[in-house]
């Protein structure tokens, strides 16, 4: 088969859990992404195995929470927290695969469903760790080690349909930009350089002598050694060496030479097999990954087909059954909803009310319920509205509450002491998800409709004609009964007057309504005004470019942010001593506050809603890549507010508020967006320095809190901020504007290790015996990613690449660049930590750790009493 597994000898992929090096992977990526030689050219039959794999495994975790009980030790419910995470990421990596590569579009569907709901839930169970652990950061080497799985396997992947499913409008959105930022000259194009005809002719001629000087000079020097050689012979012609010493001192020197190569050999062998070096043509893309990478390209062009052909067909199936059955459909609808009104009039006397289109119609009153059911419900719903209680009456309880609200105060704040107690008693218990409704959805929808579905006429994988049909007769059935409820709702009203000689509600209220209707407009009008109602989102859209505001994001992915996993996290915070976080932590916290949410209109939603963020820590460490990185892998326009570049842009309080009101109102339009705040501390400077009095940075202080308030959870707009003096600042302001606060530390020396091989090949480079990566990372200890990119790309010149076949490199040439530029260092990152540590969130955890200390101390000394009074009753004994 075309589509069958390329990789290795068997028709199976390696396993997931494989403990096998980067380069023994087949091309399988670390980070969930399939352009390797593995996943890409599966069948269709393994992708539905993976579907089904995940299903089974979500199903499994699906009950463990519906039995969720109270855990009173705080590690053994953070582990439970960590287990069920993981095993959600492992869920969330295997439905992603499938997603990206299943080309049925009906089964796309499904996924697709099931995929959102995982990664909320992911975000959930993260948000309660953080309130569970009062830490960003999290380590889960031990049970990593009890699961049997690799740092890699929790790598929380990025899904491609971010960009896919919107890259014709992202690309017109680029171009649109591209034209917009060269008319107003903020960027200029790279002239091409026209050269004259005699300059050319001059510089063929120069390199031509020069051909012709180099070919001359080999020629005398092979004249030369010849004549030497020749001069050589006479004089030992003469007196000549013998014969046999001559063949044995050859004999000598080639098997030594001989032996040295085969040691050689058999010690790189050795290597490569032990995973200590790789194998010789590790850089060199193999045959199978080009393949797989075809694959992937033709698997896109068939989902494109199916997608395309599956909207059609539901167009097409839509409006034959409005021809086919609609006539059916309402005769038995209006049937139905007949006889159930003659069944009610039958048992209590009288016709019932007929439902508001607002309340839902017939669906809501008639759909499985007996006429006794109905009668009921709608008699309570009369009673309720009578029993309240007008405005008037409302307004003025609360005015005579105020009085008495400071003494009950105090009652408050006991009872909810009161609650924490016993919850603290009881234990921690999981929080309740928004996301469970949907994934058991989306879990009944497949055991019902895809598990175990014969699809043997399928081979092709298109789109399946009744399930179709099913989905759309519902459809159809719902426009019709809009329709059918309009006639019945006239028809009761007659049976009503004729039988009951009752008024229909419209002619007992109708001055009421009309009241109703005069407020509900007054309200309107205190919403937030439009300050641009006359001008389009395009007109907006360039202002902004034009001002510098809208600015062109880097094509940098969230894969190109380096860093290892840290081994030592767990460890570490058992023997009382907080971590320092690798960058591996900091990439996953992006993926997990800045990239999902923003991606997906699902999970931004029903998620923990994240409005803020600030990225604190060293120049150097890349904060700016990241924010980037975020607007790259989600397709969203960046907007620079920081304070050097709004300096002197829409001046006075009345522009300050145009210039927010345009950027909320094209972010919000045009979402996903990401407002960018580089030099985050100047808005909250402690005191601005004089320098900088002329620029205002404090500009955004009293606006920015207002802003966050207008975003809600259908807006993907995220505020970024990037700091790397967040110790000028004014704290508490501070804190309340960036919700979530990530400290970024300088590399560690695993990071390190990795960053100088991944920059040494990405800037052209090519690593040799001779090139002691582990020295290069021992000594750059304390600089930055920014510091150990400069100096490599200092040393990698022009000149310098064209010698590498003859010189290969070598640590000592790094280090003459690397000792030019200044480090992190140990006083610089004590403050950092100092800083964080009067964080809402440092200071949670250390009064965490204080409780659990003092808890500790206690057990101790109940123990050395408990021991005191054995000892004094054996004495008496």
């Amino acid at each position: 088969m075309p589509g069958s597994w390329r990789g290795g000898g068997g028709g199976r992929p390696p396993p997931l859990n494989s403990h096998a090096l980067p380069w023994q992977l087949n091309g399988r990526g670390g980070n969930g992404s399939n352009g390797g030689g593995g996943p890409g050219a599966m069948s269709h039959a393994t992708y539905n195995k993976l579907w089904t794999d995940a299903q089974e495994s979500l199903d499994v975790l699906l009950q463990g929470e519906r039995e969720v009980k109270p855990i009173k030790d705080h590690v053994t419910a953070f582990k439970a927290l960590a287990t069920s995470y993981i095993k959600y990421v492992q869920v969330f990596r295997n439905l992603d695969t499938a997603y990206e590569q299943i080309v049925h579009p009906q089964k796309r569907l499904a996924i697709r469903q099931v995929l959102e709901g995982v990664m909320g839930r992911i975000l959930e169970l993260k948000n309660d760790m953080v309130t569970l652990e009062n830490s960003e950061y999290h380590y889960f080497d031990d049970i990593l080690q009890d699961l049997k799985l690799l740092p890699e396997h929790i790598e929380i992947p990025i899904p491609k349909y971010f960009i896919k499913e919107n890259l014709k409008v992202l690309q017109e959105r680029e171009k649109l930009l591209a034209q917009i930022l060269v008319n107003a000259g903020l960027e200029t194009q790279k002239p091409v350089k026209t050269m004259d005809f005699e300059e050319a002719i001059k510089i063929i001629q120069v390199a031509e002598r020069a051909r012709q000087g180099r070919l001359r000079a080999t020629f005398m020097k092979q004249i030369y050694l010849e004549e030497k050689r020749e001069r050589q012979a006479k004089l030992q012609g003469k007196t000549g060496p013998n014969p046999d010493d001559a063949a044995t001192y050859i004999q000598k020197i080639w098997r030594g030479y001989n032996q040295c190569k085969k040691t050689e050999k058999t010690g790189e062998e050795e290597m490569i097999f032990l995973g200590m070096c790789p194998p010789p043509n590790f850089q060199t893309t193999s045959t199978s990954m080009l393949r797989a990478r075809e694959v992937n390209i033709l698997r896109g062009e068939v989902q494109e087909r199916h997608e395309e052909d599956y909207r059609k067909a539901l167009v097409h199936t839509k409006d034959r059954l409005k021809q086919t059955e609609g006539v059916d459909i309402k005769e038995t609808l209006q049937d139905q909803i007949r006889q159930c009104f003659i069944e009610c009039r039958n048992i209590v006397g009288k016709f019932p009310d007929y439902p508001t289109e607002e309340a839902g119609g017939s669906t809501a009153a008639f759909s499985q319920k007996t006429p006794e059911q109905v009668d009921e419900e709608l008699t309570a719903k009369e009673e309720a509205a009578l029993q309240k209680k007008p405005k008037k009456e409302k307004e003025k309880e609360k005015e005579k509450g105020k009085g008495k609200g400071k003494g009950k105060g105090k009652e408050k704040k006991k009872e909810e002491q009161k609650i924490e107690k016993k919850a603290k008693e009881e234990g921690w218990k999981m929080a309740p998800s928004n996301f469970l409704p949907v994934m058991e959805e989306g879990s009944n929808q497949y055991n019902t409709i895809w598990n175990n579905r014969d699809e043997g006429w399928n081979f092709l994988q298109e789109r399946d004609p009744e399930l179709i049909k099913q989905e759309k007769r519902e459809e159809v059935e719902k426009e019709l009964r809009v329709q059918v409820d309009e006639m019945m709702r006239q028809e009761v009203r007659t049976l009503k007057l004729v039988v009951d000689k009752e008024q229909s509600d419209e002619q007992k209220k109708g001055k009421k309504s009309e009241k109703k209707r005069e407020k509900t407009g007054k309200k309107k009008l205190r919403i937030d005004r439009d300050l641009t109602p006359n001008r389009t989102i395009d007109s907006l859209y360039k202002e902004l470019a034009e001002r510098g505001l809208l600015i062109k994001a880097k094509t940098v992915n969230l894969s190109d942010y380096v860093g290892e996993y840290s081994y030592l996290g767990t460890a570490l915070r058992q023997a009382d001593v907080e971590p320092m976080p690798s960058l591996s932590d900091v990439r996953q916290l992006i993926a997990l506050y800045g990239i999902l949410p923003l991606g997906s209109q699902a999970v931004h939603e029903k998620a923990p809603l994240v409005k803020a963020m600030l990225l604190a820590g060293p120049a150097g460490v890349g904060k700016k890549m990241l924010v980037h990185a975020i607007c790259t892998e989600t397709g969203a326009n960046l907007f620079n507010l920081s304070a050097s570049n709004i300096a002197g842009k829409y001046p006075g309080s009345s522009g300050l508020q145009m210039m927010l009101h345009l950027v909320y109102k094209v972010a919000k339009q045009l979402q996903p967006s990401v407002v960018w705040i580089g030099d985050a501390e100047k808005t909250f400077y402690k005191k601005v320095p004089k320098a900088e009095k002329e620029i205002d940075p404090k500009r955004l202080k009293r606006i920015l809190p207002t802003f966050l308030k207008l975003l809600k959870a259908e807006d993907r707009v995220l505020l970024v901020g990037t700091t790397r003096r967040p110790f000028d600042a004014d704290l508490r302001p501070f804190c309340k504007v960036y919700q979530k606060i990530i400290l970024i530390p300088r590399p560690d020396y695993a990071s390190r290790f990795v960053l100088w091989k991944h920059i040494i090949l990405q800037n052209g480079g090519v690593i040799t015996k001779t090139l002691n990566i582990s020295c290069l990372a021992k000594l750059s200890d304390g600089f930055t990613q920014g510091n150990i990119f400069q100096a490599v790309q200092t040393v990698l010149s022009e000149r310098r690449m064209l010698q590498m076949t003859k010189k290969p490199l070598r640590a000592v040439e790094f280090m003459t660049s690397l000792a030019r530029q200044d480090p992190v260092y140990k006083e610089e990152e004590e403050t950092f930590k100092a800083w964080y540590a009067k964080t809402p969130l440092g200071k949670a955890r250390i009064e965490a750790l204080a409780e659990k200390e003092e808890a500790e101390k206690g057990r101790g000394k109940g123990k050395a009493k408990g021991k005191k009074k054995e000892g004094s009753k054996e004495k008496k004994k």
